[in-house]
């Protein structure tokens, strides 16, 4: 029997799976998202009415809820603005279903960045940007949470977030499929610009986490590798800073 496609296997394991979203930003836009599978919203009055038709249109009844005693099984700390909704992951499916086959595409690839808050950022800018795809490993890389929702700000709804098997295979069907492959390391020589320059219009981007960097699977298989200038004797971004930088980077390229 032929195995089963990863991303097959991710569909059946989110049909089992629920995520809490939390904020009326990322609830709104999950609640307008067709694709996106609704299981249970509770909502304060102040919440509900801030949600507007989003509310109706999206098919649930609404569990009203006091705001001092918010029955969601979320982390108390969370800044729910009111308003909570359990669904189902998202699932993208594989690169042929998010990168067109011919022209000009942009995507970021991430090397174990397992902070929500940062991948959530990274999925904003993707979006501003026109990325086609962020794409991670599924082990040891941030995975669709509440957290990582609303820091997105409605961004996990519309930008693609592939999570892959292995990281290095699928930077290489990126090859195959035409990309060059820029890591990005501070300690080299080359300026991401340069790199751009002669990169041609199908382009990776390849991030790694904060302190460990790309791992060196990773790197090798990079094409090449580049650094974003800086002044003085502080170099080090954040990584979700490093990825808006360099994706308007490739944007501005494309513009000339």
């Amino acid at each position: 029997m032929a195995r089963k496609p990863a991303w097959v296997v991710e569909k059946e394991k989110a049909e089992n799976a629920s995520v809490w979203l939390f904020g009326v930003h990322a609830v709104r836009d999950a609640l307008m998202n067709p694709a996106r599978r609704k299981l249970r919203l509770i909502v304060t009055k102040n919440a509900a009415d801030r949600l507007g038709e989003a509310i109706p249109n999206s098919g649930l009844t609404p569990e009203m809820a006091d705001a001092r005693k918010f029955p969601a099984p979320i982390d108390p700390g969370s800044v729910h603005q009111g308003a909570a909704l359990e669904v189902r992951p998202l699932v993208w499916g594989g690169l042929d279903a998010c990168i067109p086959a011919t022209g000009p595409s942009r995507v970021l690839l991430l090397d174990r960045v397992s902070d929500p808050h940062n991948v959530g950022a990274i999925l904003r800018s993707a979006e501003v940007f026109g990325a086609s795809a962020v794409i991670a490993p599924a082990r040891h890389s941030a995975p669709e949470t509440g957290a990582l929702a609303k820091t997105a700000s409605g961004a996990l709804e519309r930008q693609p977030y592939l999570r892959v098997k292995n990281l290095a295979n699928t930077m290489e069907e990126l090859k195959k499929l035409g990309f060059q492959l820029i890591g990005l390391d501070g300690a080299v020589d080359e300026t991401l610009e340069n790199s751009l320059s002669t990169a041609g219009d199908r382009v990776g981007l390849v991030l790694g986490a904060e302190g460990p960097g790309l791992r060196d699977r990773t790197r090798d298989t990079c094409d090449r590798l580049a650094r974003i200038p800086y002044s003085g004797e502080f170099g080090s971004l954040n990584v979700s800073n490093a990825a808006a930088i360099s994706l308007y980077a490739v944007a501005g390229l494309e513009k000339r």
